[in-house]
């Protein structure tokens, strides 16, 4: 697979470094020459240049490559680069850097962008699903923020624990697509039954992602934790 890399920064380096360790073709495009023999990438294709100008691009042979990853630093010229790598050229598929949470509602399909990555969002999504047992976590956004991917993590005494994953009437538009038992992966079947610290993943909508958290956290579940965590914040200022 040929991929376009915008950005031979600290992250676009990393990102590079990673597809070519699985056998990819990879060509960076950056400004500043120094970055090539500081990277220490071997293997990779250098562009100099500016990846917002098409000139760039035409040079760098966009049409062929089957995605884009705009990593550079700077959200508006990612954003640039996702919008000319569709319309100008048809690339398959867009990854874009946001920098700036705030800024995560600019990408999207208006801009060409297929998948948007916000680190600091990626992070904290990390540090819930670590802690956060018995509450739907969202762990990324998908396909132009249409779809989401959410991980619940079954507590001990919750209604799922011991029920078959096709006796539960999800809502629409929602795919459970693995499951972490013990550490091992198990890919989902109606038959397969749930247990006590089972993470189950799931692909929904944002509109179905609140139906199920309603589905797998009930109302008084939501009351009671948010009782518990006004009165654990009354005793830390206490």
């Amino acid at each position: 697979m040929k991929v376009v890399i915008a950005g031979a920064g600290a992250v676009g380096s990393s990102i590079a470094r990673e597809l070519l360790a699985n056998g990819h073709e990879v060509l960076l495009v950056d400004t500043k020459p120094e970055v090539v023999a500081r990277s220490g990438l071997r293997g990779v294709k250098w562009l100099m240049g500016d990846a917002c100008e098409l000139t760039v691009l035409q040079e760098a042979h966009l049409e062929t490559a089957e995605v884009l990853v705009a990593a550079t630093g700077d959200d508006k010229a990612n954003l640039v680069v996702s919008l000319l790598a569709k319309s100008e050229f048809g690339v398959g598929r867009t990854v874009a850097r946001v920098n700036n949470p705030k800024n995560d509602w600019l990408f999207d399909e208006a801009w060409g962008v297929d998948v948007a990555v916000s680190t600091p969002r990626i992070m904290t999504a990390l540090v819930e699903e670590a802690v956060e047992t018995g509450d739907l976590v969202r762990l990324l956004t998908l396909k132009s923020g249409q779809t989401t991917l959410v991980e619940f993590t079954v507590p001990a005494g919750h209604w799922a624990d011991g029920r078959r994953l096709g006796s539960v009437s999800w809502p629409e538009d929602i795919s459970v697509v693995s499951i972490i038992r013990d550490t091992r992966p198990i890919t989902p079947s109606d038959d397969d039954v749930m247990e006590a610290g089972d993470e189950l993943f799931f692909l929904a909508t944002e509109e179905a992602e609140s139906r199920l958290r309603d589905v797998l956290v009930p109302e008084d579940e939501r009351q009671a934790r948010g009782q518990r965590e006004s009165l654990s914040q009354r005793e830390t200022r206490g």
